[in-house]
Order: structure tokens, then sequence, then C-alpha cells
């Protein structure tokens, strides 16, 4: 077989392996059932299993389960927001996308965290949520932490491109850590006081930047990551390892979809 036949079999292989791997749009879809199943662990559990406390293990536990499965939707979103990054014409109209999306997902979030519609991202009381008084704490959802991801991230790409050396490496850790703080500051989408989902998301999205140009080595680091996390979202990362690097949308207008569907899955539960 000769090199020219062989090189035709490779690219045959390798359109069949694109077309049967995952694309951005499944791995949306896919990213959209874990959310649910988070909306649904304070929501929809209440209603079928009894109020969640600790003579009702079996509702506690299928709440659990539920918030626990959601967060292999971690490390997805990370990386659709680093290949939207990469990809989008205009990153400042990206983020401006993600911030009002962060907004309005504020309202219904603070509803089914504390109890009372809530600003985007607001002060409240731990009584709110654990049932004790004590100092208060911010209440913002993870929308927030892919906001702080990609200003953190086009920071560190500013960086990269104005300054080289030991400066350059100084100021982006300064980034990386201010970003991680603010997460944690403002409790960006920390669930059940184990998961800090804004603060992992920004890790992730900085292993993919800076682990990009090699596939195995990213795909190993954020597994090792995604493990150290809970486990969880070490599974959203093998999702990742067969993407196929393809939209995958039928009608331009799909995207859009995505964007309103975490709203409207937080009012529905808020509603509930």
């Amino acid at each position: 077989m000769n090199d020219i036949e062989m090189a035709r079999q490779r690219k045959a292989v390798d359109t069949v392996r694109r077309r049967k791997g995952l694309s951005v749009f499944r791995l949306k879809v896919i990213g959209a059932v874990f959310m649910a199943l988070s909306v649904a662990s304070t929501t929809l559990v209440p209603m079928m299993f009894g109020p969640l406390n600790e003579d009702n293990m079996t509702g506690l536990t299928v709440a659990v389960v539920c918030e626990v499965a959601s967060w292999c939707a971690v490390p997805i979103y990370a990386w659709l927001l680093f290949d939207g990054w990469r990809h989008t014409r205009n990153v400042g109209r990206y983020w401006a996308g993600l911030f009002i999306l962060a907004v309005l997902a504020g309202v219904p979030y603070g509803k089914i965290m504390t109890g009372d519609w809530g600003i985007p991202f607001r002060i409240a009381s731990k009584s709110d949520t654990a049932g004790s008084s004590a100092a208060s704490f911010w209440v913002s959802n993870p929308v927030w932490g892919l906001v702080l991801a990609l200003l953190v991230l086009m920071a560190v790409d500013w960086l990269a491109k104005h300054y080289s050396g030991v400066v350059r490496w100084a100021l982006t850790i300064a980034v990386i850590v201010a970003g991680i703080l603010w997460n944690l500051i403002m409790h960006v989408g920390v669930s059940q006081r184990v998961m800090y989902t804004g603060a992992v998301t920004l890790a992730f999205v900085m292993i993919f930047y800076f682990l990009a140009p090699r596939e195995n080595t990213m795909m190993f680091t954020a597994g090792l990551l995604g493990a150290v996390m809970c486990i969880t979202p070490g599974i959203g990362v093998a999702f990742l390892h067969y993407r196929n690097e393809e939209l995958g949308y039928k009608h331009s207008w799909t995207k859009w979809v995505f964007y309103a569907l975490y709203p409207a899955m937080l009012i529905l539960g808020a509603l509930l």
C-alpha cells in the first residue's frame, strides 16, 4: 500500500471519527442535563421525597446524588468557554453576553438558595441555608464563575502578548490568584460546602489555555484535577476526550437557546 492510499484511509477514518464524536452542540446538551440535575436537587427532589432533613434520608440521598452528578458539567462548560473564547470574533461581546446571563440567572437563583427573589449577586446570612445565625456571605450563581474565568483568560492572554519572562509569569500568577479569590469571596457556585464551582471552573480554563497544544497532557491534567475535586468532574473530562471540534448546530439560532436554558430552569425551579 503506497503512502497516498494510506493517507486517504487515515483521512477517511478521521472523518468518521469526527462524525461519531461529540460536537459543541452535543456537549452543551450533556452539560444542560447535568445542570438540570443541580436545579432538581433543591427544587424537584423535595417535592417528590419531602423536606430534606435528617429524618428523610431517602430524599437527602437523592438530592446529594443529583448534586454530585451535576458537577460533571463543570469541566464541560469550562471547555466550552475556552473554545468559545478562541473562536469568537468579538470577545468583549462574548463577555457581555455571559455577564447579562449571570445577572438574569441571579434573580431565580436567589429564590432557590435563600427563599427570597434575589438580586444578581446578593448577601445572605447563613441562617438562610444552614438554619443558624452567623455572618453574612455572598450568594452567586455559577455563571459568575464563567464571567470571572473569561475575564482572567482575557487578562492572561493580554499579558502573554505584551510581556515575557519573569514579569509575564509573575503578573499571570497574580491575575489567576485574584480570580480565584474573587470566586471564593463571592461564594460563586458553592455547592454542599464542598464544591467551589467558580474557582474550579477557572482552574479548568487555565489548564485548557496553557496545555491546549498538548492534547494528552491537557486531558490527563484536567482529569487529575477532576478526580481530586470529588471525582465527578473527572467524568466530565472524559466526555471532552470524545469531542470532535465541530459545532453541530442545524440552525444558527440554536446557540441562543442554550443561553436562555439555565435561567429558564432556575425560574421553573423557583416557581416550583
